[in-house]
């Protein structure tokens, strides 16, 4: 299977939370009528289209097991399913690296990339409802910007999200979200993601 198919499992997923029709993202509509002033008066912009927004937010999970394990990719593809509502793709070793017994073609790893609507009501469920559950949780980096406005968080156990039965899950797997902008520096990316909701350490 080339790199980019989709994966398929077993019965139908559920539309995403957001992605049904005549239903309304309550961050959007937040970001329309709240957000996107705020950083226009904070930042000086001189209309509304200069404020940044959010363009793409990307889930992978790593499957190293996938060469001794060949139900992990099923058992994987089902938990970012729950999470996100949208098949996974596969993704696929570029090259061989022989201290890793990894072959060029090789499973590596699960993506998914939401847009519009689904991403929005991810991420609003993402600051309301999973971050929430971490144990002593103090807030998030706010370091972990890579000097475009895009941020990227590590989740330790997919268990994090409400949508995971913890009865159904074979292994605890860590997944990492990548929060794409169009903001031209940090400095925006962090405003943005703060309004939006996003729980950051304050600085030391």
């Amino acid at each position: 299977m080339p790199s980019g198919d989709r994966v398929t499992t077993k019965g139908k997923t559920k539309p995403a939370n957001g992605s049904q029709n005549g239903y309304k993202s309550r961050l959007k509509m937040r970001y329309r009528e709240e957000i996107v002033p705020a950083l226009v008066q904070e930042f000086s912009y001189s209309n509304l289209m200069q404020a940044p927004r959010l363009q793409k937010i990307v889930l992978n999970i790593g499957l190293g097991e996938a060469l001794l394990n060949a139900e992990a990719v099923e058992a994987a593809t089902q938990d970012l399913e729950a999470i996100t509502g949208q098949h996974p793709v596969i993704t696929r070793a570029k090259r061989s690296v022989a201290a890793f017994k990894v072959r060029e073609g090789m499973i590596v790893g699960l993506m998914v990339t939401l847009r519009g609507a689904r991403m929005y009501e991810f991420l609003d469920r993402l600051v309301n409802a999973s971050l929430p559950r971490i144990r002593d949780f103090r807030g998030l980096s706010p370091n972990a910007f890579d000097g475009r406005g895009n941020y990227t968080l590590g989740i330790r156990e997919q268990t994090l999200f409400p949508e995971i039965d913890y009865g159904q899950v074979d292994k605890l797997r860590g997944l990492e979200i990548s929060i794409v902008t169009t903001a031209k520096t940090d400095e925006e990316g962090r405003r943005l993601l703060t309004l939006c909701g996003m729980p950051f350490a304050r600085p030391e």
